[in-house]
């Protein structure tokens, strides 16, 4: 059976004068008697046979399941979900959360609100209900994946309106319990529509409040309650945040290129404060597992050798996002413990594959330079034409981004650059006079120090080409 089967119509003759919802074709009767079914169903009369012990239903019966499924999607329309407000169908649900077993049921009165918080009175009447506010919360310490994954669905509706986003802010950041259920399901849910969505509230959480994803990121001190089977308290192990934003990472990077889009703009998030970035290199490995994921996704995975150039365009927000974690762990293992590693040979970094990352960025960088000669062939030709001339601004826009992250992250790692590496660059050809040439075309002459720096090592390893390269950019052999 379909989860969400077409909504109804009511056939013409069977239709009472005024009987329609709105300007739609959906009957009132129906819909009545649909709640007050509903209503029945968590509040008998009479025991029913089939419930359980306790005395509610666990599961739907087929007829009650395909109607309240019509009603779900009825309620994307604005008619619809209105006519549900007047009806009170929010206190309804609130009953269905208290009083159900019933974890299907669960789902869709959850979805249903979902769908009429697209509205923006309603969303601001169901954010303003303190006490359905606290109960939706509660769902998600709910041990159901589908009814996890409307919550979520509803949460990220009511974030995304800026009329009640802060009251879902504050609201969250009362309730602990948000903290640890969230981490649950990244640390261990293997339902990647589930992750991406949780992973969305999360981004935006953190987006909106600074202070909110300070406290998450200084918590998991405590033991706390959480989901559990039976609805009984379940002590859960001590949640970081790096560690189970790095678990969705794994789970969904494979089959969801935009939920990985998303889990790597949280921790770009993460670093844009001093404790974000202390939380993810001062893990107990060191940030080892943070930098192997990062570095794995750029030189194994995206833009590689064998893309087109125009690949950059496509993945230009998730590589921006890695840059600049990958930047800002490597300045600050620079600060703090670069040369005491690098003496006892174990930085991280050049353990790491130090080299293969500044051939990844270069090619990066060379890709854009493709980018940019076709983007400008593009606005000649859509000169005349307002929303193309737009759309290839925007595309510059998050092009430069990319670039800027790039190079500051590329810089970084050349002034660190022993003659030992870079022997190890030109073996392995990720060094070489048009590489190279390309990393001093987009790094000078902001960067001029640490392609100074890069240089006289390299007249170390290659005299030839170090020459070569003085030759192509003047201004450095003014300067040598």
């Amino acid at each position: 059976m379909d989860r969400n089967p077409s909504p109804p119509c009511s056939d013409a003759e069977e239709e009472e004068e005024g009987d329609a919802v709105g300007n739609t074709v959906y009957s009132k009767h129906w819909l009545f008697s649909v709640l007050t079914r509903l209503i029945e169903v968590i509040a008998p009369a009479e025991p029913d046979p089939a419930a359980s012990p306790e005395g509610a239903r666990t599961e739907l019966d087929e007829e009650m399941e395909n109607d309240i499924c019509k009603v779900w999607d009825m309620s994307m329309d604005e008619d619809v979900a209105l006519f549900l407000q007047e009806f009170n169908a929010p206190d309804i649900f609130m009953g269905v959360f208290a009083k159900s077993k019933c974890p299907r049921l669960t789902e869709i009165c959850v979805g249903i609100l979902g769908n009429m918080a697209c509205f923006q009175d309603i969303c601001m009447s169901i954010s303003k209900d303190e006490n359905l506010g606290q109960v939706l919360l509660q769902r998600l310490c709910d041990s159901d994946s589908p009814t996890l994954l409307e919550t979520s669905r509803l949460l990220l509706t009511c974030l995304s309106q800026p009329e009640v986003a802060n009251v879902w802010v504050e609201r969250i950041r009362e309730n602990p319990s948000v903290y640890d259920c969230v981490c649950f399901i990244m640390s261990s849910s293997t339902n990647v529509e589930l992750l991406v969505k949780v992973g969305e509230v999360v981004d935006k959480l953190f987006d909106l409040d600074e202070e909110l994803m300070l406290n998450w990121i200084k918590n998991g001190t405590c033991r706390s309650v959480g989901p559990s089977g039976d609805d009984s308290p379940e002590e859960l192990p001590d949640f970081k945040i790096v560690p189970c934003i790095l678990e969705a990472a794994k789970q969904v990077r494979s089959d969801n290129p935009e939920g990985l889009d998303v889990y790597m703009h949280i921790l770009q998030l993460l670093t844009t404060v001093d404790e974000g970035v202390q939380a993810i290199v001062q893990a107990p490995d060191g940030g080892k597992e943070t930098w192997s994921l990062l570095y794995d996704l750029v030189c194994q995975e995206l833009c590689q050798p064998d893309d087109p150039p125009i690949i950059v365009q496509e993945q230009k927000t998730v590589l921006a996002s890695i840059l600049s974690v990958l930047s800002a762990m490597f300045a600050s293992q620079t600060e703090q413990e670069y040369t005491r590693m690098r003496k006892s040979k174990s930085c991280l970094f050049l353990l790491l594959f130090y080299m293969p990352l500044i051939g990844s960025l270069i090619r990066i960088l060379q890709y854009m330079e493709g980018c940019g000669k076709r983007a400008v062939d593009n606005s000649k030709e859509s000169e005349q034409e307002e929303t193309g001339r737009t759309d290839v601004n925007e595309e510059d826009f998050h092009l430069k981004i990319l670039k800027d992250i790039c190079c500051e992250l590329l810089s970084n790692m050349l002034q660190e650059l022993t003659k030992e590496n870079t022997v190890e660059g030109l073996h392995q050809g990720h060094l070489n006079e048009q590489t190279c040439s390309c990393a001093f075309q987009n790094l000078l002459p902001l960067y001029f120090a640490s392609v100074e720096s890069f240089l006289e090592v390299l007249r170390e390893a290659d005299q030839t080409l170090a020459d070569n390269l003085e030759k192509r950019f003047p201004s450095l052999k003014v300067h040598t």
